[in-house]
């Protein structure tokens, strides 16, 4: 029962980071490294296929390592935080459009002060 859970909280994980890929403001490799999480409690071979993933298998590897985030991937996230905040601002009425802001600033600290991955291998 347990394995069947996160077999399929590992395949939700995967279908919101593929969304991801389109929506510019949904992230997709925290999606994929929450997938990979799931995977390697229910499927080592779906596991392995991310780890092995051209594109997504180094950054998980590096947040497993050692809890890292490519410097590209804290720009990407950082500046959808402040488009998020912004639109917050904008079309919410006080006090609740204090409540992105609030996200975007505890989460953007948060992954400021990830350590940074070495370079951008492929």
């Amino acid at each position: 029962m347990r394995r069947t859970l996160y077999l399929a909280a590992g395949f939700a994980a995967l279908g919101l980071g593929a969304v991801g890929v389109v929506l510019p403001l949904l992230p997709t490799v925290p999606f994929m490294i929450l997938a990979a999480f799931c995977f390697a409690r229910s499927s080592p071979a779906l596991e392995a296929r991310l780890l092995n993933h051209r594109h997504f298998g180094v950054h998980i590897r590096r947040w497993r390592e050692r809890g890292a985030i490519s410097r590209r991937g804290k720009h990407a996230a950082l500046t959808a935080f402040a488009i998020s905040a912004a639109i917050g601002l904008i079309f919410s009425p006080f006090p609740w459009s204090l409540i992105p802001l609030a996200a975007a600033l505890i989460g953007g600290s948060w992954i400021w002060t990830r350590p940074e991955a070495d370079g951008e291998e492929r």
